[in-house]
């Protein structure tokens, strides 16, 4: 039987004690030496990256676009597979992004879903609901919402009837995706106000928070704008700084593990306590 994506990561904070989640974004201009000439370097460094922190996280989340730049989909298949057969108590997030029409959609969900195995996938909102259904019928939908990056008030900001087009988003996700599916939203840690206000709008909706580590976003202000009275509710996402910690004697594999050691007691720190 298949979990779903909400039981999924029920299963993550619980096993793990974790609200922490490690992004895999794969840069071969970033690789260790020793992977330079590796017939599958993508796949090698993730996967040592995983096992370095797998106790650590809730979830993991490859980055899409990192690995078919390299021509790597096979590796991030093997890699998926890996997580998901090592480590199944941890929540498989594709982060790819997607949004385009019903028909398409389905086979950007089967690309996710059936070829990745991922408990849950990112999805722009953009298209609206009818778009999203294909999506919600296979698996987890985390609509982006209130973005990390310095642009995002450019149009998530957007007044619309009184309120901002990211509470809009949030609220469409919450009232009528949720009827399709399960559901979270994409919220940056660079906008701990808003992050406020979107839990508001969707108090019971997971919330994957990017920005935590080298953009600079503030960890303990988004804990306690996000986290659920139980200390759990928040994916908070971490890619670069746990993946290229810097490591003066050259070993990666340990960089990596203190970053992610540091980040979870951070967030536990934060976090309320049940």
């Amino acid at each position: 039987m298949t979990t779903s994506f909400h039981d999924q990561l029920a299963k993550g904070w619980k096993t793990s004690g974790s609200m922490l989640c490690v992004g895999l974004d794969p840069d071969p201009d970033r690789y260790p030496s020793q992977l330079t000439d590796h017939a599958a370097p993508a796949y090698e460094f993730c996967s040592a990256i995983v096992e370095a922190t797998a106790d650590l996280v809730c979830a993991f989340k490859p980055q899409f676009a990192h690995f078919a730049a390299q021509s790597a989909e096979h590796q991030l298949e093997r890699l998926c597979r890996r997580i998901r057969e090592d480590h199944p108590d941890v929540t498989l997030i594709l982060d790819a992004k997607r949004g385009d029409i019903g028909s398409t959609a389905t086979f950007y969900a089967e690309e996710a879903f059936g070829r990745y195995g991922a408990h849950a996938l990112t999805v722009n909102p953009y298209l609206g609901t009818d778009a999203a259904v294909p999506f919600l019928a296979r698996g987890g939908v985390i609509a982006l919402c209130r973005t990390s990056n310095d642009g995002a008030g450019e149009l998530q900001n957007l007044d619309v009837g009184g309120r901002p087009l990211y509470l809009r988003v949030a609220e469409m996700v919450a009232d009528r995706w949720t009827q399709h599916g399960e559901c979270g939203l994409v919220t940056g840690a660079t906008a701990p106000r808003e992050l406020a206000d979107i839990r508001d709008v969707a108090p019971d909706l997971p919330l994957l928070v990017p920005g935590v580590g080298a953009q600079g976003g503030d960890l303990e202000d988004s804990v306690a704008a996000g986290a659920t009275p139980d200390g759990r509710g928040l994916i908070m996402s971490a890619s670069r700084s746990v993946l290229y910690a810097d490591a003066p004697d050259g070993d990666f594999v340990a960089a990596s593990r203190r970053a992610a050691q540091h980040l979870h007691d951070q967030i536990s720190a934060a976090a309320p306590t049940a």
